[in-house]
């Protein structure tokens, strides 16, 4: 009604102000609107889960199983009327040959002609992959290739009709707050709908690339692999995990890898059979308040470089000790989102790196490899032992330079050089941020250091600077890591 006045009040002698009014209104209309129809609960799910259901699949997979050769023990009391029947069933387990074990999970089609996203671990070992569509029929499914990283399998099958599919939305776009709905196959119970709202974003749980989802909607063991889909019926999610702390059933805390990430795998595993993400060649850590402080950063921010073997970035001229702030034109806001940016640039494209280097910043070019053609050339470098020294405390730390013994005891190489440290006071900073005996200290303030003098000399060339910490690199179990410590 008010808008209608409006309109009306536009043919009088003030036009342009009831126009301009008028817009005004409309604009707050909509808005209130938009906002009313994304906070309330759709009436029912019911449209959606017809438009859906066809293109959901139940899996399962059969497996040859080892007969188990230990004896198991008679637990029945002597003379029990049950004790001849029991031996009868033990002799039968033992001498019995291999046998068929089957497992069951959920997946999703995506195409007309056949291909099915399911996860990783509900097929992995599988001897035969059963797929069960909606109307029932059942097609033999072969594997076109799987990514154990993000947990992602994609399958095909035959079919001499078109099959009904779903198509991936844009996770990225939906909202904490969001309703979302899962389907699958939880507990073997067949086609199985719950819904839920998306609980949060981003979430972590073990893997370099996980961008979970994490809902309540109700997400049980068989729901593994299947689709969890936005409210215009796209897979925004595969449901993957639940969080459960005695090992039972749901209690509301699902996670399904998103889309965003999915559906980049799928596409690689559907071309090459194999995913094929980009390698920049550094090992790296997040960049902590006080390590900033000590670099003369202005953010606690980027990836700083521990370590860079031979590859890409070496190529290219990043050193330990930079802190890589922007790559390929994006931000770099930690390690994590580094590790996810180079991933999906595709391989071989030339990209520019800015770092931090020295208090000023620096612009490399580097050309990307694949990431599993160098984890497949990655070997553990040899043991070998040799050279002198003695001990010392400093900054809450009992140190040792490198000889012979030692190098034997760490089993490192005759190249590794530094300060062992032999023990650290528990009351210690050093003990806070994580340093224990048997760790390499191997740079500090960003040099090299061979021997006890060595070090002692960076720490009071430290102070004599005014400096407040002392960045050290520190090697445990041949990892890298960089630590700062205070000099009060």
């Amino acid at each position: 009604m008010k808008s209608k006045a409006l309109v009306l009040n536009a043919t009088q002698p003030n036009t342009a102000r009831a126009l301009l009014a008028l817009f005004v209104g409309i604009a707050l209309f909509v808005g209130q609107a938009t906002i009313a129809h994304a906070r309330s609960a759709p009436e029912s799910f019911a449209d959606l889960v017809d438009k859906v259901s066809p293109a959901v699949v139940n899996i399962t997979t059969t497996t040859m199983v080892a007969a188990s050769g230990s004896p198991q023990q008679n637990t029945l009391p002597d003379g029990s009327p049950f004790e001849d029947l029991f031996r009868d069933f033990l002799d039968r387990q033992q001498q019995g040959g291999p046998r068929r074990a089957s497992a069951l999970g959920s997946g999703f089609i995506v195409s007309e002609d056949g291909y099915i996203v399911t996860n990783n671990h509900v097929i992995d070992g599988a001897d035969e992959v059963t797929v069960e569509l909606f109307n029932g029929g059942e097609l033999i499914a072969k594997v076109i290739g799987t990514d154990p990283k993000t947990d992602i399998a994609l399958l095909k099958v035959e079919s001499d009709a078109p099959l009904p599919f779903v198509r991936f939305g844009d996770s990225d776009i939906a909202r904490v707050g969001d309703w979302v709905m899962a389907v699958g196959n939880p507990l073997g119970q067949g086609f199985s709908v719950s819904a839920g709202i998306i609980s949060a974003r981003n979430r972590a749980l073990r893997g370099t690339y996980d961008d979970f989802i994490q809902t309540d909607a109700a997400i049980n063991r068989g729901n593994s692999g299947g689709p969890l889909f936005n409210m215009e019926g796209e897979v925004i999610g595969v449901n993957t995990a639940i969080l459960s702390p005695n090992g039972g059933g749901s209690i509301g805390i699902g996670f399904s890898m998103s889309s965003a990430v999915v559906s980049r795998v799928v596409n690689q595993l559907q071309e090459f059979g194999e995913t094929r993400r980009g390698w920049l060649g550094v090992r790296i850590q997040d960049v902590t308040q006080d390590v900033a402080e000590t670099l003369n950063l202005d953010d606690a921010a980027g990836a700083l470089v521990t370590d860079v073997p031979d590859g890409p970035a070496k190529l290219a001229g990043v050193v330990q000790g930079d802190v890589i702030v922007t790559f390929d034109g994006k931000h770099v806001p930690d390690t994590r989102e580094l590790v996810r940016m180079v991933g999906e640039t595709a391989v071989g494209k030339s990209v520019r790196v800015v770092v931090f280097r020295d208090g000023r910043t620096q612009t490399l070019k580097v050309v990307l490899t694949r990431r599993e053609d160098a984890e497949a050339a990655s070997v553990v470098p040899a043991n070998t032992p040799p050279q002198v020294t003695q001990e010392k405390e400093l900054l809450g730390l009992t140190l040792k330079g490198l000889d012979a013994d030692l190098r034997g005891q760490l089993g490192l190489e005759v190249s590794d050089n530094g300060v062992i440290v032999m023990g650290v006071d528990e009351t210690s900073q050093a003990f806070e941020k994580g340093l224990r005996a048997g760790d390499l200290i191997v740079e500090a303030g960003q040099h090299k250091i061979v021997t006890l003098v060595d070090l002692t000399k960076r720490i009071e060339h430290a102070r004599e600077a005014g400096r407040k910490s002392i960045l050290l690199l520190v090697r445990r179990s041949g990892e890298p890591r960089f630590v700062a410590l205070s000099l009060g």
